[in-house]
């Protein structure tokens, strides 16, 4: 198991090379965009985030005060293009005024869990590439190839099962938790999408799962 998980990483690397996210503007507190980036991308395409970031940068609002003083309504204008801008407004608004004040020392997992919005998914990008705290992001490209690969026999396993089979089977590197998550979002939008491109997929060699 642990070779295949590891290889799996050192495949897509092979293939892809280094994706180095979080995209960051310059100028822009990068633990600030990770969040807010984090938040808008659920249930959208990150294309769909990146409108709904420029939007913010143009206005001069992707900054902590500028983001708790902002009226909701003009908050969900400019991040429409990502999506459930209602929903996702009020989201940003309460993970603002939360985090704003917060030693980033003090913001762990657990904190950011009890954030309305803030779900497993949301709050590992946050701590990893946000805070650079080692935590796996498994998302739903990551159950997908786990389960099309063979290892394992659920795809709708647990966050928390998944995230532990990842982890106890690679480095506990920084650096590997943040690429191998990007590269499976790549291999996802590229090749093992929902109707899956087996043919020439980097990892089809190891792929245990017969597709049809």
């Amino acid at each position: 198991m642990e070779n295949k998980i590891f290889t799996i990483y050192e495949k897509l690397l092979e293939a892809f090379g280094y994706q180095n996210w979080w995209p960051v503007h310059q100028g822009v507190d990068r633990f600030l965009e990770v969040s807010i980036g984090a938040i808008l991308t659920q249930n959208t395409n990150w294309s769909n985030v990146e409108k709904a970031i420029e939007n913010l940068i143009k206005e001069n609002l992707l900054e902590w005060n500028a983001l708790a003083n902002i009226e909701t309504e003009k908050l969900e204008k400019l991040i429409k293009p990502a999506g459930f801008y209602r929903q996702k407004a009020r989201y940003i608004k309460n993970f603002v005024n939360a985090i704003k004040n917060k030693p980033r020392e003090e913001i762990t997992r657990e904190f950011l869990l009890s954030l309305k919005g803030i779900g497993e998914e949301t709050a590992d990008s946050i701590l990893l590439y946000g805070l650079d705290r080692p935590y796996f992001v498994v998302d739903a490209y990551t159950k997908r190839l786990f389960y099309r690969a063979g290892i394992i026999d659920n795809p709708k396993i647990r966050y928390s099962q998944l995230q532990k089979l990842i982890t106890d089977n690679i480095p506990k590197d920084l650096e590997v938790y943040k690429e191998y998550h990007a590269l499976i979002v790549e291999l996802g939008k590229n090749y093992c999408k929902k109707k899956p491109v087996c043919e020439n997929c980097p990892i089809k060699n190891i792929c245990q799962q017969n597709l049809k």
